[in-house]
């Protein structure tokens, strides 16, 4: 049964790199940005930030500089399936309604999580707010979150390409 409570607004970051990843590495989930929002007030929870161990590839020059996110920053995080149990757990994930800016943090849960054999860590409500923004706004093709906070007189809140400042951001946009 899902709850409908809070929107629990999520932002991923992965391992991503300028030109093409070496053979047989594929993109992983480093950092899982969290903030809640509460659907009666509009009100904006604690933004949260779950780092993950990648298994696989390693954080490239190119990610720390679009991320900040450094390989030593995420070999201190925890694996990937202990933070879907997190999720879980501390969010109730699996029982809200859960919404993101595009469908890429839904793909990527989906594909990492068919890849490492873990539970999917959410219910099956998921609100796409990049395109629901577009068709709030009358605008003829979606846009990005930066242009979005842009257009509604919003500032990005802390470091974009951030997870728990884009989650924070991002449940700005969805309030609106």
């Amino acid at each position: 049964m899902t709850t409908l409570d809070h929107v629990l607004v999520v932002d991923v970051e992965s391992t991503c790199r300028e030109g093409s990843p070496p053979p047989g590495e594929v993109s992983e989930i480093i950092e899982i940005g969290v903030c809640p929002l509460e659907v009666g007030s509009g009100r904006r929870g604690e933004r949260r930030s779950v780092l993950v161990r990648p298994a696989r590839p390693s954080v490239s020059p190119f990610c720390t500089r679009l991320t900040t996110l450094t390989q030593a920053d995420v070999d201190g995080g925890i694996p990937f399936a202990e933070a879907c149990a997190l999720l879980r757990k501390e969010f109730r994930s699996d029982r809200r309604v859960w919404a993101s800016y595009g469908d890429y943090d839904r793909r990527m849960f989906e594909r990492q999580c068919a890849d490492f054999g873990v539970k999917y860590p959410f219910g099956p409500r998921h609100i796409n707010v990049k395109t629901l923004f577009a068709l709030v706004h009358a605008l003829p093709r979606e846009i990005g979150m930066a242009e979005a906070v842009r257009l509604t007189g919003q500032e990005l809140d802390g470091t974009h390409h951030r997870g728990h400042d884009d989650a924070f951001t991002i449940a700005g946009l969805l309030r609106k």
